[in-house]
């Protein structure tokens, strides 16, 4: 059985692109190139969930950027 998750995706002073799952504390990888970033994400969930046993629950609401 497949899940959805939201990742957050930044670039770094460096370059890099860094990604953060939403719900899974901890959970973040780095690459220099998307295609290569996602499937770096990818297996870093399938390594957080083998070594966490718990259910994420929480449902991810939205980004919102302002302006002050």
């Amino acid at each position: 059985m497949t899940h959805k998750y939201t990742i957050l995706i930044e670039r770094d002073e460096e370059g890099w692109l860094v990604s953060e799952v939403v719900g899974l504390p901890g959970c973040h990888t780095q690459a220099k190139s998307m295609d290569q970033l996602l499937e770096r994400t990818k297996e870093a969930i399938r390594g957080y969930l083998q070594d966490t046993h718990f259910e994420v629950v929480q449902e991810f609401v939205g980004v919102q950027q302002i302006e002050v």
